[in-house]
């Protein structure tokens, strides 16, 4: 199960640099994670700072 990013995300970016597998990267109006990268580690999560970023 992978990790997903909702529409409150604000495009800050924080995540981003969290993820060790590269999986989020900008999509056209917010961040996106790649779910076939995604390890489910929860790094992102944690520095989300409007809680954006949820397990599936």
């Amino acid at each position: 199960m992978a990790y997903v990013i909702s529409d409150s995300c604000i495009s800050c970016g924080a995540c981003e640099g969290e993820c060790p597998t590269g999986a989020i990267s900008a999509g056209d109006s917010q961040y996106v994670i790649d779910a076939g990268t995604c390890i489910d580690c929860g790094a992102c999560e944690s520095v989300c700072p409007v809680g954006a970023i949820s397990p599936e």
